[in-house]
């Protein structure tokens, strides 16, 4: 944290664009870049499905939250008014998705030595070594983010339920769909949500798997957001009989190395620890409690991707360190392989991220209208992964031109590829079914090989 006292204490993320083309250039571009070789049908995936609906299709349709949270949400509002409420809950919106990590002391005490060699190869400053301390810490304040942890008490909580409650649960039920549309027989029956808020994660849960979840283990730092979230399962109210049953409220983690849950959440939540040994710490407890699958939700910005980059890396690397778990780590989603993130190593480093469609709560001042919820994650689980279905991810919004498609994709061997597919080329069934993916999906091809095709440099979304 870059307070004055901890640095005097030291001193002792190009828009691209395309036209319309004609169908010769198509078929040029296809030529020149043949990201994609062949359709994977070799298990006749398809069947008598239509293109619509092949199984690489993880879209989730515009995600509503339930009409109990959405009553009890806007029943709390009303019995606790606040003045100048929108303008709260935009500031802190704008606030939290800006947010960058808090500076680490080391990386301080590199900029300090630096700014003081700097100064003293200047004889026009003062030498002393008491002004020169005070030289460098003005320089430091200046030029040093200043990451402040937030407390949320009663009130700040509330306006966090007004900003993050339905686009929360939008991005989390989006990551519970991608479980259950790949893995269909997984039936969980615990959860654990670290930095569980207004408990969002356990209503999406609960819309997700509800006929198997018999215990939900909510752990918040704040005793204001647990109050917060009862009240939201119990109606608005105090004493009302709870929505979902089988909720419990923590402060803490539970303490034994031994339990373990079914499914493991942290959404929004590691972004709020104050250092990088906190989240590593965080991140490896949460592995130790994971049985089956451990899902990181962050902001769909560099930090949030970048964050959850990091947490994946240090659970693969970190496989063989669980005696009370032997079996090891895989990337589930998004990632089609657990290389280095080919997004954070280009040239322009960009964040992977997501959108998820919701009709958000309607408030006092506010309609009930669609909005997107933009979001990075990474679900890790246990066991080995299934090879036959680490397809491409689809990384960017699919550009649909005049008999060819433009597809961005993070590919198995580890690369970005920019896939222009047409149907003379590639087939008609890989053009109609690259043609109804969207954003996110999985595109059911066979790529080539690193040795067969140089990679293509990652390129900035249309439209950012």
């Amino acid at each position: 944290m870059a307070t004055a006292r901890g640095l005097r204490r030291l001193l002792t993320s190009s828009r691209w664009r395309l036209g319309r083309r004609g169908v010769s250039q198509s078929r040029a571009l296809a030529a020149l870049v043949p990201g994609v070789s062949q359709l994977d049908n070799n298990s006749n995936f398809l069947g008598k499905r239509p293109h619509r609906r092949h199984p690489g299709i993880l879209q989730l349709p515009c995600v509503e939250v339930p009409e109990a949270l959405a009553a009890a949400a806007q029943l709390l509002l009303l019995q606790s008014p606040m003045p100048h409420l929108e303008k709260q809950v935009r500031a802190l919106t704008n606030y939290l998705w800006s947010r960058h990590l808090p500076v680490e002391p080391e990386e301080l005490q590199r900029q300090a030595v630096h700014l003081e060699e700097k100064f003293l190869e200047n004889p026009d400053l003062p030498q002393t070594e008491e002004k020169l301390r005070e030289t460098v810490l003005r320089a430091l304040r200046k030029t040093t983010y200043h990451w402040q942890e937030l407390s949320y008490n009663e009130k700040l909580s509330l306006v966090y339920m007004v900003a993050k409650l339905d686009g929360g649960f939008a991005a989390v039920s989006r990551a519970f769909h991608e479980i259950r549309a790949r893995v269909p027989e997984f039936q969980p029956q615990t959860l654990l949500d670290f930095g569980s808020g207004t408990g969002s994660v356990t209503w999406a849960a609960h819309n997700t798997w509800g006929q198997s979840l018999r215990e939900y283990m909510c752990v918040d730092s704040s005793a204001a957001m647990l109050d917060l979230a009862e009240k939201l399962l119990k109606g608005g109210s105090e004493s009302g009989e709870p929505y979902i049953p089988g909720v419990f409220f923590r402060q803490f983690l539970p303490v034994s190395p031994k339990v373990q849950f079914d499914v493991v959440v942290s959404a929004f939540s590691l972004s709020e620890l104050p250092s990088k040994a906190d989240r590593i710490e965080v991140v490896q407890t949460l592995w130790r409690k994971t049985g089956h699958f451990l899902i990181l939700v962050e902001n769909g910005t560099k930090a949030g991707h970048s964050l959850l980059i990091h947490a994946r890396d240090l659970v693969l690397k970190g496989k063989e360190k669980s005696p009370s778990d032997p079996r090891p780590g895989f990337v589930f989603a998004p990632c089609p392989h657990e290389l280095p993130c080919p997004q954070l190593t280009a040239s322009k480093p960009l964040a992977c991220s997501f959108s998820q469609a919701y009709h958000s709560i309607p408030f006092s001042w506010s309609k009930k209208k669609l909005k997107e919820e933009k979001f990075s994650m990474v679900i890790l689980a246990r066991g080995f992964p299934v090879e036959a279905n680490r397809w491409p991810r689809i990384t960017q919004p699919v550009l649909k031109r005049p008999r060819h498609v433009h597809c961005h994709l993070c590919c198995p061997d580890g690369h970005m590829q920019h896939a222009v597919i047409t149907a003379r080329r590639h087939g008609r069934d890989l053009y109609r079914c690259a043609r109804v993916s969207s954003w996110g999906d999985l595109l059911p091809v066979i790529t080539p090989s690193e040795s067969e095709l140089p990679p293509s440099p990652a390129k900035d979304p249309p439209g950012s």
